[in-house]
């Protein structure tokens, strides 16, 4: 059946019919365990839960990155940050450095084939002069967003739940609060956070009609703020979930997931639409309960274990893709290749690390990806990748804690869990053992040990660090203000335009 479906996808191709229009939806510091189609028992996700029962949901999909900038450098471009130099860490509001313009985004594969592009929400990979990093220079029509992690910035007198709700905590100091951009232009400083959702899933909502008005294909991304530090809802969400902030910023942004469909529905490309979700690291255990929950997975944010880079993953198609669920092994680096094989253009002429899952998607058959390589968040030549997992067994040859992981009663994932090297490396069984609790040290694991250590060394004889951007460091002439050259800055950067 889903091998006829593809052919009849092929065939449509051959004889003109619209290329598939593309959704690709991205979380931020989302948990394995944190929705209730993948077993929380408390969250409200009524839409993603409608996209997993009627899509395909992955059981064993990666991030490249337990942290924000590397890991969407990765989703956008189909290769490890390392190669494109975001790292070590993030991206801040002043940094010199941000993906270099000859790095190719998902977004400039797709406008080859004629799609229009728009990202609405995160985009955190470097603002830079007048711009240079922006959305906009990297494939994007149109932008509507919050460039960096909404932390990034003092919010310790602004409103995260109505009527007046301070957030949680204080964010970074000594910079600007943060900015809304209409493509490259500041509308607000701060953003107002209890508006937010609704002007995205409004910005969204316009962009998708007018592309079928338009009779484009279209290219939608839409890089969540929800759920990293400091929660916040608007009105119709504050207050709604069992799980406190966590959940109502957890529920806003399945409403604005809710919006799309609903776009798309009435637009009437829901059935020529292929939607893709998962998150971009693991959830921020430090926070408690306002940080997520990896379920089975050791550890979260910041760590090579499963909690850190391991995320729940949907893809729906009507028509095409086939309700149910994959243990195949796949990355948000098969993002891209997929992407594009679907739309017909051709790949970018670089290493590319991902594979094309359109078997997986369409066939539930097996993954063209037998390996997963963990880096830590401040990767080296010297350590190389920190584990490797190759088909269902993962070696660890070094171990790290992170404060982002703080709180948990494993000390494994303690900041003051130091750096480790392994050797022989520890080696776990994913299929039995996702949590990483036993060690397979007997000698009959060795060919399995040694099977991992070579195909770690044919990667990382591959491997090509670029030039790190993030060790540009920070100029803090570079951080946005819808006032420039005003004083005494950051203070003065404060205004508020009509969206």
């Amino acid at each position: 059946m889903r091998i006829i479906a593809l052919c009849a996808l092929i065939a449509a191709h051959c004889v003109g019919a619209s290329p598939p229009n593309f959704v690709l939806l991205f979380a931020d510091d989302l948990g394995y365990g944190d929705l209730g189609c993948f077993g929380h028992p408390c969250s409200l996700t009524p839409n993603l839960d409608r996209l997993a029962a009627n899509g395909l949901r992955f059981t064993d999909f990666y991030v490249t990155s337990p942290v924000c900038s590397p890991s969407r450098a990765a989703l956008l471009t189909g290769r490890y940050q390392t190669r494109s130099g975001i790292y070590p860490g993030v991206l801040y509001p002043g940094s010199r450095g941000g993906l270099p313009l000859n790095e190719t985004t998902i977004a400039e594969v797709l406008k080859t084939q004629g799609y229009s592009t728009a990202i609405v929400g995160k985009w955190h990979l470097g603002v830079g002069l007048n711009g240079t990093y922006l959305p906009t220079r990297h494939g994007f029509d149109s932008y509507l967003g919050i460039p960096y992690s909404h932390d990034q910035g003092p919010c310790q007198n602004l409103s995260c739940f109505p009527p007046d709700v301070k957030c949680f905590g204080l964010c970074d100091q000594g910079v600007v609060t943060v900015p809304l951009l209409f493509n490259e232009i500041i509308k607000q400083q701060p953003a107002d956070f209890l508006q937010l959702e609704k002007a995205y899933g409004e910005f969204a909502s316009q962009f998708i009609s007018d592309s079928v008005k338009d009779n484009r294909p279209f290219f939608l991304y839409y890089p969540s703020h929800h759920t990293h530090y400091p929660q916040y809802a608007g009105a119709d969400y504050a207050g709604k979930s069992p799980r406190g902030p966590f959940g109502d910023a957890l529920m806003e942004f399945d409403g604005t997931v809710g919006k799309i469909l609903q776009t798309l529905e009435e637009t009437g490309v829901i059935n020529n639409t292929l939607i893709f979700f998962t998150g971009d690291s693991g959830p921020e255990l430090m926070r408690k309960s306002r940080g997520g929950n990896a379920g089975l997975m050791k550890c979260g944010k910041g760590t090579t274990y499963e909690g850190g880079m391991r995320e729940p993953a949907i893809a729906h198609w009507p028509g095409f893709i086939k309700p149910g669920v994959t243990r195949a092994l796949a990355s948000s680096l098969d993002i891209l290749p997929t992407f594009a094989k679907l739309a017909g253009a051709p790949l970018p002429e670089v290493q590319l690390d991902g594979v094309e899952m359109t078997d997986i998607l369409f066939n539930l058959g097996p993954s063209k990806r037998q390996t997963m390589f963990y880096y830590p968040t401040d990767p080296s030549v010297k350590y190389g990748v920190f584990a490797v997992r190759w088909e269902n067994f993962k070696a660890h040859y070094y171990t790290r804690g992170a404060a982002h992981s703080e709180s948990t009663p494993d000390n494994s994932c303690s900041l003051l869990a130091f750096l480790k090297y392994h050797d022989p490396p520890l080696l776990f069984n994913l299929e039995t053992d996702p949590s990483e609790n036993y060690n397979l040290d007997g000698d009959q694991w060795d060919a399995v040990r040694k099977q991992i250590q070579a195909v770690k060394q044919q990667f990382e004889a591959s491997m090509v660090f670029g030039e790190s951007q993030i060790s540009k460091g920070i100029d803090s002439l570079l951080e946005p203000c819808c006032i420039p050259n005003c004083r005494p800055k950051p203070e003065c950067c404060r205004c508020n335009s009509a969206l």
